[in-house]
């Protein structure tokens, strides 16, 4: 029997919209669907068409394309069981058939802005159905559709859905208790539609079963299209949201082909065309990976980064992390430019926001680590490019998170005045990278001085002396060169000789914590190290024999009596494994670059897995968020990880 391939694809447009399912084409998550609508882009994520049922009738003979999971156990149609092949490139498309006929189909998302400094922008997606077959088919294509919260399941209850129809176009919109909704609509090239709207109840969810989360949904159908096909003849389909009557132009069945080309060209044009067409095949994939996460953010008018597929919005922290291998290496100088300009706007009390402001909210500014990350990536652009009038504009902005680390800011951060290491010393919340907290109780406590912001900060020391000296302040870099010299003497306290590793962190009390854990290495791997050549490659050797894995640095070391080698169960089994063994493949990075650093090659790290899992696993041309500390690392978490893939083209040769 045919197995379901339930192995994810995802379409993205710039605007932090997605399209996703998976390749057998059935719905898993609640983050399945044609048409999710970022309407304040990066926010406001709606799903508004969840897809197309698809029937082809040739002969008397009928046969249903769609595959679906019920509440009551069934899968019906079984569609998937026709599906003959599944490509990727350069969008996704799937050939169902039998002995006498093929239907393909393909979906695109076109890139929502005009260009990278316009405020117009608009969410639509583009169907195309290619029909071969030794006689005409009737295609009938049922649109199933919501209005609601990309986080959340939809109930039949107080939903309506009006439409209205016009010559090959449907406008449609859902009232929820007497509100109306998101306005949207749906074209088509050719075709007959017939109004017939009824509720389908109870679709099931088994993702979100498996995570502990709501897992049924109810979809309307406002109708069914019915198209007659010739073989060889093609039908185009577009929803779009937002009314236009009557459109601009009308939809025609070339329209597909010259979006696929529009979106080649841009590609072209953002990399350069020596870097897009050079190389081979995967770093074709590397490159179109990337650019999924970098969006238009409306509420700054900027550039910002998605830190993962399908729930995450964008973060400070991981946005900074991940700006190196999606902007440097990639010379898109230009955004990463608005990136850090975009963050050090935001500037405050010394703290670069970890989570960003929708249209009007405040920026939440709960990371330690997110300003420091802002200094060592300006240091990385300015290497990069030279932009030394960029330097001298945001100069101001080093001075200012100098002086609230120094004088002391939010969360008790300050420097220790006995040894100049940065601490903080807030109760019940988290701000270093590893952040899961449960009740108002981190999972791992790292109240303190942690080792990889004082490395951060020992970095941050060096770059700001190097630019002072640059821009003529001689006092200010004076002041900086003492401060370094005091911090890389005090890193010694870090070093574990019993275990040949650095301590993860520094208690208030000044109790050392001694487990194993991958931010030894994340401190190693900056452009200002503090620590000795011997020490760094002892740490190594350890990092290497007891958190390296094929798909990155587990969290913890399995010898410790906390380790979980799973990341499942609901959400506070999650939470309590997430960085107690948990794979992040985001810190292959730093270990290949500490590596390198202190030993040269050979990097004792196989790509082959990771690449496959790119290429064939899980989410199809991405990285997943983190993978099971335990063999054989079954990929978890988000489907498409920004400083996972940033990481991966970043040092992938």
């Amino acid at each position: 029997m045919v197995e379901l391939d339930a192995r994810e694809w995802l379409l993205t447009n710039g605007l932090g919209s997605i399209s996703s399912g998976t390749v057998g084409d059935a719905r898993t998550r609640t983050y399945h669907g044609w048409l999710i609508a970022a309407l304040d882009p990066p926010a406001g994520r709606t799903l508004l068409l969840s897809h197309l049922e698809a029937t082809l009738e040739v002969g008397r003979q009928v046969w249903e394309l769609g595959t679906n999971f019920w509440g009551d156990g069934a899968i019906a149609p079984l569609g998937y069981q026709l599906l003959r092949s599944f490509e990727t490139d350069p969008c996704p498309r799937w050939s169902w058939g039998a002995q006498n006929w093929e239907l393909t189909r393909r979906l695109l998302f076109p890139y929502g802005l005009e260009d990278a400094s316009s405020t117009h922008w608009e969410n639509r997606l583009l169907m195309e159905y290619c029909y071969q077959g030794t006689d005409p088919a009737i295609l009938r294509l049922r649109p199933l559709i919501g209005d609601r919260n990309f986080h959340h399941q939809q109930s039949a209850d107080g939903m309506e859905f009006s439409q209205s129809v016009r010559q090959q176009q449907l406008y449609l919109q859902a009232v929820r208790y007497g509100e109306p909704q998101t306005p949207w609509q749906l074209r088509w090239s050719a075709g007959d539609y017939q109004a017939d709207g009824f509720w389908y109840w109870n679709y099931y969810l088994p993702q979100e079963n498996q995570r502990g989360l709501g897992d049924r949904e109810d979809l309307y159908s406002p109708g069914c299209l019915q198209v007659i096909l010739q073989p060889g003849e093609t039908v185009t389909l577009e929803a779009k949201v937002g009314w236009e009557d009557p459109p601009a132009v009308s939809l025609g069945n070339g329209d597909f082909q010259q979006a696929v080309l529009a979106e080649e060209r841009r590609l072209k044009a953002v990399y350069g065309e020596e870097q897009w067409t050079a190389g081979d095949g995967l770093r074709h994939q590397l490159l179109r990976a990337g650019d999924r996460f970098i969006v238009h953010r409306a509420s700054i008018s900027g550039p910002t980064v998605i830190a993962g597929y399908p729930w995450f919005n964008d973060w400070g922290r991981d946005t900074l992390i991940s700006l190196p291998g999606l902007t440097l290496t990639t010379k898109r100088f230009e955004i990463a430019r608005g990136l850090l300009e975009t963050f050090g706007r935001y500037c405050q009390n010394g703290l670069i926001p970890n989570t960003f402001p929708d249209r009007g909210d405040r920026p939440a500014y709960n990371s330690i680590d997110a300003a420091l990350w802002w200094i060592e990536v300006l240091g990385l652009y300015l290497q990069a490019t030279e932009d030394w009038q960029f330097l001298e504009q945001h100069y101001p902005i080093v001075r200012k998170i100098y002086k609230a680390f120094r004088g002391g800011t939010l969360y008790n951060i300050c420097t220790d005045a006995s040894d100049g290491l940065l601490m903080w010393d807030a109760p019940g919340v988290a701000i270093t990278w590893m952040d899961a907290v449960i009740d108002g109780q981190p999972i791992t406590p790292r109240r303190g001085k942690p080792v990889e912001i004082n490395a951060l900060w020992y970095s941050a020391l060096c770059w700001a002396t190097q630019w002072a000296q640059q821009l003529g302040h001689n006092d200010q870099a004076e002041i900086y060169t003492k401060q370094a010299n005091v911090v890389k003497g005090s890193l010694s306290k870090f070093w574990n000789s019993q275990q040949g590793y650095f301590y993860d962190a520094i208690a208030p009390n000044d109790e050392p914590d001694g487990k194993i854990r991958p931010n030894a290495v994340l401190a190693l791997s900056l452009q200002h190290c503090g620590f000795s050549e011997e020490r760094a490659r002892r740490v190594l050797q350890v990092a290497r024999d007891r958190l390296l894995t094929p798909y990155g640095l587990r969290s913890l070391d399995p010898a410790d009596p906390e380790y979980v080698g799973g990341y499942a169960g609901d959400r506070f089994d999650r939470d309590r494994a997430y960085h107690q063994g948990t794979v992040w493949s985001w810190l292959i990075g730093p270990f290949i670059s500490s590596w390198q650093r202190f030993y040269g090659e050979p990097v004792p790290f196989d790509w082959q897995p990771l690449i496959k899992h790119f290429q064939q696993q899980a989410c199809l041309q991405s990285i997943s968020e983190i993978f099971d500390g335990d063999a054989p690392h079954a990929p978890r978490g988000a489907i498409a990880q920004a400083w996972s893939v940033a990481e991966l083209i970043r040092y992938y040769r």
